[in-house]
């Protein structure tokens, strides 16, 4: 059974930069697409940025240009650059594998 441990989450000023980790146990990691989502209090959770197994992005409109997702199969790890950050980027964020298994879920506060 695939498991995903996230971390990097912490507490930053606006306009500062943190880099999320997501590691995968198991060998599946490679076939698939990775995600990355949020959720903020009293929201839902939305889809932040995707990467697939050949290296294609997405992003939700709300980070592009600040955010930035990869991947290292070699290490079963994606990672989430988040730069320019701002107050409304505060959530917990969570880390999503294509064979529907989710992460536990890293917080990230980002202060005005």
């Amino acid at each position: 059974q695939v498991q995903l441990v996230e971390s990097g989450g912490g507490s930053v000023q606006a306009g500062g930069s943190l880099r999320l980790s997501c590691t995968a146990s198991g060998s599946i990691f490679s076939l698939g697409a990775m995600s990355w989502y949020r959720q903020a209090p009293g929201k839902q959770r939305e889809l932040v940025a995707s990467i697939t197994s050949s290296l294609s992005t997405d992003y939700a409109d709300s980070v592009k240009g600040r955010f930035t997702i990869s991947r290292d199969n070699t290490k079963n790890t994606v990672y989430l650059q988040m730069n320019s950050l701002k107050p409304e980027d505060t959530a917990v964020y969570y880390c999503w594998l294509f064979n529907n298994t989710w992460g536990r879920g890293t917080k990230v506060t980002v202060s005005s």
